[in-house]
């Protein structure tokens, strides 16, 4: 049995994940910053749960050596972990940037630090790193998420450079909006003495929540494809788009240029 390694695991995008590969015959290690939030991921015969905090390097270390303690073997490492700010550059709070920052891309950072060694003395595994549709284009009220998923593409095609030789690969999964708590866990500024503030931000409330909810079958094809892509290592670093709405902006925005591609976002919010 191969074994999966999932940071995030305890809802969301990362819960889907890991049943999905434990009923199809792998070990996973879910990980999360409570593990008593995977209590129902417990009860699968497979599923090993383990406290980790991405953004503690001590937290990360910890939990490694708890791990290997239990599993001789780890094939991949899916970096799910992530969190959601949507606010004007003016009104964003130090705490909050520094948060998702945290989390978003040195959370990223610090796990595929600590676990490349164990890849190399493998000589074999995988980070999953995923991102986000806001990892490959800009829209309006992202100046901080997109930011973080820019890091992590960037970070991501980097250090498949450097890991190549010890037979471990690096891909990306961008995605768009998703049913799950991701949407609902948003932290967004509070509202503005500034009309024009406020008109844009409910714009985009209003769009992203419809959005979501036309998604319905998006977190499948999601589980489904990591799944693919972890049997199916990519030999060279890869970035895989999923979904109608991710692979339409991304199109657009290669195809059109910046400056047609802002007039259709600012025409759709406007």
């Amino acid at each position: 049995m191969k074994t999966v390694l999932i940071t995030g695991a305890c809802g969301g995008i990362g819960k889907a994940t890991a049943l999905y590969f434990a009923n199809h015959g792998w070990n996973v290690i879910a990980t999360m910053i409570c593990v008593e939030k995977g209590v129902t991921l417990e009860k699968v015969e497979s599923i090993s749960c383990f406290e980790l905090d991405v953004t503690s390097t001590e937290s990360i270390k910890k939990c490694k050596e708890a791990i290997l303690q239990e599993y001789t073997t780890i094939d991949v490492v899916i970096n799910n972990a992530g969190i959601g700010y949507r606010s004007f550059v003016e009104l964003s709070e130090d705490q909050k940037i520094d948060a998702i920052v945290d989390v978003n891309w040195l959370g990223v950072v610090k796990v595929c630090r600590t676990f490349i060694p164990t890849f190399r003395k493998q000589n074999q595994g995988l980070f999953i790193n995923i991102t986000s549709i806001a990892g490959l284009v800009n829209l309006p009220l992202g100046s901080f998420y997109h930011s973080t998923k820019h890091a992590v593409e960037s970070f991501s095609e980097c250090m498949a450079y450097e890991v190549k030789d010890f037979n471990i690969g690096v891909a990306t999964v961008q995605f768009g909006n998703t049913p799950s708590n991701f949407q609902k866990n948003v932290s967004k500024c509070p509202e503005s003495s500034i009309p024009s503030y406020d008109r844009l931000m409910q714009k985009i409330n209003s769009l992203l929540e419809k959005k979501t909810k036309k998604n319905v079958d998006l977190k499948k094809d999601i589980v489904e494809q990591l799944f693919q892509i972890a049997s199916k290592p990519p030999k060279n670093f890869k970035r895989y788009t999923i979904g109608f709405d991710a692979n339409l902006l991304n199109i657009l925005r290669k195809r059109l240029g910046y400056r047609l591609f802002s007039r259709i976002i600012r025409k759709s919010v406007c």
